[in-house]
């Protein structure tokens, strides 16, 4: 997942008032239209660092707009460690001397100022990590917060009595080898709450601790992306904002195919894309190399008869999946799927499915895979004889399922008239 982002307010801090007469300072970040609902970013035991920052930066593209307020303020202000044994110390050093109720306080604060802003429309959440992450769970305990996240947070099971205050719905990420949320932890918290019906309970195993955090070693990329959509499902649904996410990849599959303008199509997608033609590696990843393929290996580089016919289509909270079928006449070379390979003048049709990610209302990243051996044997220059594979046959039955299955099979004819 890159964590690089545009289009949002960075390195912006304002001062915030406490209940008691102090103040501190909370990192914000805005969207690029400068309004949406509110989100309260809680950190772990490492201050605002640049963790923290990016993935306000991050949420703020999604469409929020995101507070990142200083907890440790009453301890030492501006407080920024990164993950060497000297920062783990010194995090720890606060993580002993740390005043939750006073620090619930100051969130409440956050809240309240949040709620105050013309920049501000709607709902507002809450989601923490580590420390946070029971923060967040506090959070929803003794404020008026809309929703709440929280990452493997630590000794939630030391308050679960300040559960029954909860009114809102709750996501919950565990980390099976987490020392300091440990199985029999979690096991009492999924307990307590399991008549919760507004509660989700997610389990990531085979990862450690803070297995969101890039940039350290316990970090694990696919738990992150899963728990990342798990936590923006609830965001979505409960603050919004809610995007038309057909809409916007119709729209850009007409830019690629259709208008065959790259920069339109470039538009259509965050500052920082990415492409993977899964089968041939092809595609880009950034905005100048995609930008490059698009221009010369594949905006223009489509046979002038092209199709794309739908066959179904899903969309969930950041992601989109279609399934369609991909038609074409091999009369000149195609980069992206048949590279090095002279034009043959064969027609070719090959399902495909596209796995299209979102952040706002732009793509991200596209996950595209089909069966490159079809494709090979529909040109003819992959012999099918005595292999797995078929041609155009896989297109066909796509369409029509009452067409003969396992005719690659030659042990299929050994179970007939076998009991089942």
């Amino acid at each position: 997942m890159n964590w690089e982002v545009a289009g949002v307010t960075k390195n912006s801090f304002i001062q915030l008032e406490s209940s008691d007469g102090g103040s501190f300072k909370a990192y914000m970040a805005k969207p690029e239209k400068g309004s949406g609902p509110g989100l309260v970013l809680l950190q772990e035991i490492f201050g605002i660092n640049e963790y923290m920052k990016s993935m306000a930066d991050h949420f703020a593209e999604e469409g929020y707009v995101v507070l990142v307020p200083d907890l440790f303020w009453r301890m030492e202000p501006d407080v920024s460690l990164g993950y060497s044994e000297e920062d783990f110390g010194k995090a720890f050093g606060f993580y002993r001397n740390f005043d939750v109720d006073k620090a619930i306080e100051d969130v409440n604060s956050t809240i309240r100022h949040m709620r105050s802003m013309d920049s501000v429309a709607g709902r507002v959440g809450a989601l923490g990590y580590c420390l946070g992450g029971k923060l967040a769970y506090l959070t929803a305990a003794r404020t008026d917060i809309d929703c709440a996240v929280s990452y493997y947070g630590v000794a939630i099971e030391d308050a679960l009595n300040e559960g029954a205050n909860i009114s809102c719905p709750m996501v919950f990420h565990f980390a099976e080898l987490d020392k300091f949320a440990p199985p029999e932890a979690v096991e009492k918290i999924r307990t307590e709450f399991k008549d919760r019906n507004d509660f989700e309970f997610y389990d990531y195993p085979g990862v450690d601790h803070a297995f969101a955090t890039h940039g350290r070693d316990s970090y694990d990329k696919p738990s992150a992306m899963m728990a990342y959509s798990r936590s923006l499902s609830l965001l979505r649904k409960v603050l919004g904002p809610i995007y038309d996410l057909s809409h916007l990849w119709d729209m850009h599959c007409h830019h690629e195919f259709a208008t065959r303008d790259v920069h339109a199509t470039m538009k259509t997608m965050v500052a920082e894309p990415y492409v993977n033609h899964i089968p041939t590696m092809t595609g880009g990843v950034g905005q100048k190399h995609l930008s490059r393929f698009y221009k010369h290996h594949f905006v223009d580089a489509n046979p002038a008869d092209t199709r794309l016919v739908p066959i179904s289509r899903t969309i969930g909270t950041d992601r989109l999946v279609d399934e369609m079928l991909f038609c074409f006449t091999h009369d000149m070379e195609i980069d992206w799927m048949l590279p090095g390979i002279a034009p043959t003048g064969k027609y070719v049709e090959i399902p495909l499915v596209a796995i299209v990610n979102f952040r706002g209302d732009k793509l991200y990243h596209e996950h595209i895979y089909w069966d490159q051996a079809s494709v090979l044997v529909q040109i003819g220059v992959l012999d099918s004889k005595g292999l797995p594979v078929a041609g155009r046959e896989t297109a066909a039955k796509l369409v029509d399922e009452t067409l003969p299955s396992n005719e690659l099979m030659a042990n299929w004819a050994s179970s007939e008239g076998k009991a089942v």
